[in-house]
């Protein structure tokens, strides 16, 4: 029996170690407890390898411009929409000022040959008869003046003067037929390579000879009410000065001036409001009448936007071709002055040839200057037409399916998207689209 602790006594302290035991000859000892070691390498699972090209999956295409959800995708449109194409002169959407304002002079580059050669020969030909035609005539009446006796000689004055007057009107219907022709074989051109087509200078002749004929009806149209509402001007100023006296004058000086001005302006606003009529009579096949009253419809609310582009395109053509003639006129001047610097007869003839060398010159200029205005101003309009068309009528998706249809082999050798569909709208009515 153990004696009990007695209060305040502290347990005796326990034994100090004694040395480990030894094993004895035969027993197995343990190993030694393995100290902790750092980890070797490759202990753990080796790293992973670095990522291998490829071995991803290639980033997401990133997302197309408005893109229609797969559900609501137009039929024969695929899954997604892209952004219009352009497989031409300009690309297949509604246009913006400076597309607008570049595109008639790229139609010029694109395909030189078609477009300015057909409005150069034009420009010599009607320039060739025209100078035929007056000439010829003028120097028949002057003949007629020179032989006339003194009796009859008032007589035959004015009976030449008529002729020559007569004369004037073959050159302006020349003038007007090749207006038309010109102007269709630019719009057809236009509409071609808006399509990325370009056609050569024979297709374009024969296309715009079929619809050559209701061109030259509008021009004729056109320069008739011109002619009449000139004439009435004319009529109402003469007959005011003729009432003599200072209140006669100054009447007919002022309303001559208002005339000016509302005629002027009244040209502006009628001229923009059917300057579309040439389009539609070559590429919509309307007669003169529908083409006036569908031009009007176009131009609608974008009668300024149309005026502006074809005003801006006259000037910056207008003042290009004065760039180039009139220093030339100006240089020509200051040599034909240092070759006849007196009044002999050989500085004479040397300024004669000078003179005459310099006409040929300038008239030269004005042919090739006349041919790039009439291509850029026909160009203009065309483009102009198409935009029109595809702000408010959806020709840009007609166009595209026609693109599509074309590279996918499905084109009808007869479809044409310029045309106007009819769709019905019920029993009664019908729209063009």
């Amino acid at each position: 029996m153990q004696p009990q602790p007695q209060y305040g006594a502290y347990p005796p302290p326990p034994p100090p170690p004694g040395p480990p035991a030894q094993p004895q000859y035969g027993e197995y000892a343990p190993p030694p407890a393995a100290a902790s070691a750092p980890p070797q390498y490759g202990s753990y699972p080796p790293p992973p390898a670095p990522p291998q090209y490829g071995a991803y999956p290639p980033p997401p295409a990133p997302p197309q411009y408005n893109a229609y959800p797969p559900q609501y995708a137009p039929p024969g449109y695929g899954p997604a929409w892209t952004p219009p194409p352009k497989p031409g002169l300009i690309p297949l959407r509604p246009l913006g000022f400076g597309t607008l304002l570049g595109a008639p002079f790229r139609v010029l580059r694109r395909n030189p040959g078609p477009t300015f050669g057909s409005a150069l020969i034009i420009q010599i030909v009607v320039a060739f008869i025209s100078l035929l035609i007056i000439g010829g005539a003028s120097f028949y009446a002057f003949t007629r003046i020179n032989q006339a006796s003194s009796a009859d000689r008032a007589a035959v004055t004015s009976g030449s003067i008529a002729i020559v007057l007569l004369s004037l009107l073959i050159p302006l219907a020349l003038a007007l037929i090749s207006s038309g022709l010109l102007q269709g074989i630019l719009v057809i051109e236009v509409s071609r390579e808006v399509l990325g087509e370009k056609r050569k200078l024979g297709e374009l002749w024969r296309a715009a000879g079929k619809r050559m004929w209701p061109l030259v009806l509008w021009y004729l149209l056109e320069g008739a009410a011109i002619v009449v509402v000139l004439a009435i001007a004319v009529g109402i100023v003469v007959a005011l000065a003729s009432i003599g006296g200072t209140p006669g004058v100054v009447s007919a000086v002022l309303v001559g001036i208002l005339f000016a001005l509302g005629l002027g302006a009244l040209a502006v606003w009628l001229g923009t409001k059917v300057s579309l009529v040439p389009c539609i009579i070559v590429l919509e096949r309307l007669s003169v009448p529908r083409a006036i009253a569908r031009s009007w419809r176009l131009t609608q609310r974008s009668f300024w936007r149309t005026f502006g582009i074809e005003a801006l395109v006259t000037l910056i053509v207008y003042f290009a071709s004065q760039v180039v003639t009139q220093p030339i006129s100006f240089i020509f001047g200051i040599v034909l002055g240092l070759l006849s610097p007196n009044d002999s007869t050989s500085s004479s003839a040397t300024t004669i040839v000078g003179i005459v060398v310099l006409e040929l010159v300038v008239l030269v200029l004005q042919l090739v200057f006349g041919a790039i205005t009439s291509v850029v101003q026909a160009a203009a309009i065309s483009v102009l037409y198409i935009d029109l068309r595809m702000r408010k009528e959806g020709l840009d998706l007609e166009l595209i399916r026609f693109v599509e249809a074309r590279q996918a082999g499905h084109v009808d050798p007869a479809d044409d998207p310029f045309q106007v569909r009819v769709v019905p709208q019920g029993p009664a009515e019908q729209r063009p689209f």
